[in-house]
């Protein structure tokens, strides 16, 4: 009986020990905001479409979230899976017939214009050693864009979509001001003739308890790119707020 107890002791600590190691490595992040538009022009093609802008005719704001799931594989390196939905909006009247997509709008047609530009991301991330308050993380991020252009007038739609795949470097530090208040800038971003992304937050976090932070800050989206399939530069400043859950 006393070496049966003994090794029922010995599980109950060995699947609690398990389960204490296993604690933490996962966190949730719910992010959302308002974002605003300075710059949105497209042509589609590049080369011969009309140009059009429709940041001037709805700059906003526009509701935008987030969700972010991290899962630390060790002690200084974590995966991030990251999901970004992106919408915008406006109405268009151009004095100008427009082309776009192979189809002519005639001039004075109204043009209701839908933005898409929806990312998803899986990045690694490594977090350097710190002896002080200021830490500094770096990784590589592989990013699915699924992006879409659509106009419709005058009984006509026409839409420009295109998903595919891009690498983006990840970089961020953070400030642990105190105990419960820090200060972190997160940035994806990588330029190249192809185009350019950038997708950058500071972000003030503060810790209500040993499971659950709260945080308020700004991020700003740009890019684009211009080749002759599609001439699409976008611009958006967002402010943000959220809460973080670790289990």
């Amino acid at each position: 009986m006393t070496r049966r107890t003994v090794l029922l002791a010995t599980l109950v600590l060995l699947t609690a020990t398990a389960r204490s190691a296993a604690a933490d490595r996962f966190r949730l992040e719910l992010e959302g905001g308002a974002a605003w538009q300075l710059r949105n022009d497209f042509a589609v093609p590049g080369d011969t479409g009309t140009r059009l802008s429709i940041d001037e005719a709805n700059q906003g704001p526009f509701a935008a979230f987030r969700g972010t799931l991290w899962y630390d594989l060790g002690p200084r390196s974590s995966l991030r899976l990251l999901a970004a939905p992106l919408r915008t909006t406006a109405a268009l009247r151009q004095d100008e017939p427009v082309s776009f997509n192979g189809t002519v709008f005639p001039a004075g047609t109204p043009l209701d214009v839908t933005y898409v530009f929806n990312s998803y991301r899986l990045s690694w991330v490594y977090r350097f050693r710190s002896n002080g308050p200021v830490s500094f993380r770096a990784g590589l991020t592989a990013k699915v864009r699924d992006a879409k252009i659509e106009l419709a007038g005058g009984g006509v739609t026409s839409a420009k979509t295109n998903t595919g795949f891009v690498p983006l470097l990840y970089g961020g530090v953070k400030w642990q001001m105190s105990d419960t208040l820090a200060l972190d800038l997160d940035v994806d971003a990588l330029g190249a003739s192809q185009g350019r992304a950038e997708d950058i937050a500071l972000r003030l976090e503060a810790r209500v308890s040993p499971k659950v932070d709260v945080f308020a800050g700004v991020r700003t989206l740009e890019g684009g790119a211009d080749n002759d399939e599609v001439y699409s530069f976008a611009w958006f400043t967002t402010a943000i707020g959220g809460v973080s859950f670790r289990f």
